[in-house]
């Protein structure tokens, strides 16, 4: 009996071990490799560090640096200059060619002085776990921070070669004043790059990341020479320079010279940004799936997304070609300065190069600050009579193909209720088309808009694409400028320019070109001319602008020029004064008003509008 219940025992037990056997083996399968956890979990193996970006003008001299994450200015490996790299190698990680990642030695010699004092005193950390804190982790001085500093420094010595893991360093570490890698740190504190540097001063800049407080270049540059003369001796004792060099290193009075971070125009610059992101948002396919967002919460993240995008280009350390003319754009800001000195009277004023369509200067209003609110293209105001030759008089002209001496009437109108008159009240009779169009007499452009037909007229205008014209508009006050919304100065003026163009059209951008930092082209507008007027068309509506300035109302804009014409317009209780107009190279709106909508009848007298523009183009 005992044997038998031995034996089931026995059995029992064999069975049991193999169920633990094979529930082992399943578990074994199925854990992680603390590699195979920081390769789900972390994506070491795509560190990407920002760069600055740039922006340029129409020669190629930069408008504005574009900082990211600090100021930073990569360079790889293979132009650091081996001064720099035997600077840190010397005096942060002597080992560095020889660990995996973390220096034992260091690390037992840290935790005794450590465990002496109480606190932590002594970092032990190897390049490669400064580089792990620098893109992973935290500043915070605690061992569960120490500890993950071992661990993804173990991971990158895997996944980096030695060299790679020196170019990283180098571009993370901080150097104070909002200056990230070496590269950066020496155009910042000395204007050259770190190829041009000196013994000294590359002593000078290795010093700072050790403490960026405390050796501040700028703030304590005492720290920072002492700090720099012990390490000239760190690289001596490792024979890495001579005594020559060294000696001359350390009597070499070091200056510094902050450099000042270019950014101009702030009025252009903060339109490129906007352009930019359209740009990205048309290239990259966002613009036709916002088309067919079925729901707000589609658009909000499909924005979100764009955002991204736009943020990870800039941060990429791309080069922006832009049109900007310097010159006429500071030109532009300070006659509006200059003609409305009044603090509450606002203007803009844009500019475009129509023979190369091309957006050379854009104001966004006097006093403007980088990123406020922008006039030029943010603003949406009625265009009073300045609509008539894109809405009106053109496609008239290209509907029914009638002469220049064709007559219209120019008495009093009434259709359903509608009854606007001229200017003044004055009743005309039959006029020319010219005298009706230069003397902006308003009866004949709403009979010519219902004789072309509202929405025939419309199709026109929608070439244009006015972000606020919409189907409520679509009715005869808009021949007076009548809209719910408006439009921008950007939009207005960008109109006028199929009359400089032969009646060719494409919106004129300013951004020529997004290039990567080797050249390559990432972004530039494909913008195709589409044939809005025929050229018949065209010829008139030119003849009918010229004699606007030459005796009507925009006379007093008239310069030298072998052509020149433009349009006027003016809103109900003279909130806005409008004037677009071109010569033979550029077309150019002027915008003045409010913000706060108000008269300008105290000042419509002595039109600082036709001023602003005729100074412009002078």
């Amino acid at each position: 009996m005992k044997t038998l219940i031995g034996w089931f025992l026995i059995i029992l037990l064999l069975f049991g071990f193999s169920f633990l056997f094979m529930e082992a083996a399943a578990e074994i399968k199925d854990i992680q490799t603390l590699s195979e956890v920081f390769e789900e979990h972390v994506a070491i193996d795509t560190i990407e560090l920002s760069s600055n970006s740039y922006m340029y003008d129409k020669e190629g001299q930069v408008i504005s640096e574009i900082y990211n994450e600090g100021n930073r200015e990569y360079i790889e490996y293979q132009d650091i200059p081996k001064k720099v790299i035997d600077a840190f190698i010397q005096t942060e990680d002597r080992r560095f060619f020889d660990h995996k990642g973390y220096d034992g030695t260091a690390i037992i010699r840290a935790l005794v002085i450590n465990a002496k004092s109480s606190s932590i005193e002594e970092g032990a950390s190897t390049m490669t776990q400064q580089l792990a804190r620098n893109v992973f982790l935290s500043h915070e001085q605690s061992y569960n921070r120490k500890l993950s500093e071992l661990l993804y420094a173990h991971e990158i010595e895997k996944q980096y070669s030695k060299e790679e893991i020196i170019e990283l360093y180098l571009n993370t570490i901080y150097f104070q004043n909002g200056v990230y890698g070496f590269e950066a740190a020496s155009q910042f504190y000395f204007g050259r790059t770190s190829s041009e540097l000196t013994l000294a001063e590359v002593a000078f800049l290795s010093a700072v990341p050790n403490n960026p407080t405390h050796y501040d270049p700028i703030k304590n540059s005492q720290n920072t020479n002492l700090r720099k003369d012990w390490i000239i001796e760190k690289m001596l004792e490792a024979e890495v320079i001579t005594i020559e060099e060294a000696d001359q290193a350390k009597k070499q009075q070091i200056t510094v010279t902050p450099k000042k971070r270019i950014d101009l125009f702030p009025d252009y610059v903060t339109y490129i940004h906007y352009e930019l992101k359209e740009l990205i948002a048309e290239e990259d396919g966002f613009n036709r799936r916002l088309s067919s967002a079925e729901s707000p919460r589609q658009i909000e993240a499909i924005e979100r997304e764009l955002n991204q995008k736009v943020e990870k280009v800039l941060q990429s350390g791309v080069h922006i070609d832009t049109a900007l003319d310097p010159a006429m754009q500071k030109r532009a800001n300070d006659v509006i300065a200059n003609t409305l000195p009044q603090t509450d009277i606002q203007a803009t004023a844009v500019m475009i190069d129509h023979l190369r369509n091309e957006l050379v200067g854009i104001t966004a209003g006097k006093a403007y600050q980088k990123f406020d609110f922008h006039r030029g293209y943010q603003m949406y105001r009625q265009p009073g009579s300045a609509i008539k030759p894109i809405l009106v008089y053109a496609p008239y002209m290209e509907e029914s193909a009638v002469p220049l001496q064709s007559s219209i009437n120019a008495n009093n109108f009434c259709s359903n209720g509608y009854c606007p008159k001229n200017y003044g009240g004055g009743q005309y009779g039959n006029v020319s088309l010219m005298t009706a169009f230069k003397h902006s007499y308003n009866t004949p452009a709403v009979r010519i808009l219902d004789r072309v037909g509202i929405e025939t007229a419309f199709t026109y205008l929608d070439t244009f694409g006015f972000k606020e014209v919409t189907k409520e508009d679509h009715f005869l006050p808009a021949a007076l400028g009548g809209f719910t919304y408006g439009m921008s100065p950007l939009e207005l003026t960008r109109s006028y320019t199929p009359f400089g163009r032969n009646g060719q059209y494409a919106p004129a951008y300013g951004i020529r070109s997004v290039k990567t930092d080797e050249g390559d082209i990432l972004y530039s507008w494909e913008a195709v001319d589409a044939e809005l007027w025929s050229p018949e068309t065209n010829d008139k509506m030119r003849t009918l602008l010229r004699e606007v300035v030459r005796s009507g109302t925009g006379r007093r804009a008239s310069i030298s020029s072998n052509y020149v014409g433009g349009k006027t317009g003016t809103t109900n209780d003279y909130h806005d004064m409008w004037f677009i107009g071109l010569n033979d190279q550029y077309t150019t709106g002027v915008w003045i008003g409010k913000d706060r909508r108000e008269s300008l009848s105290a000042i419509y007298g002595s039109s600082p509008h036709l001023t602003i523009w005729r100074e412009i183009m002078k």
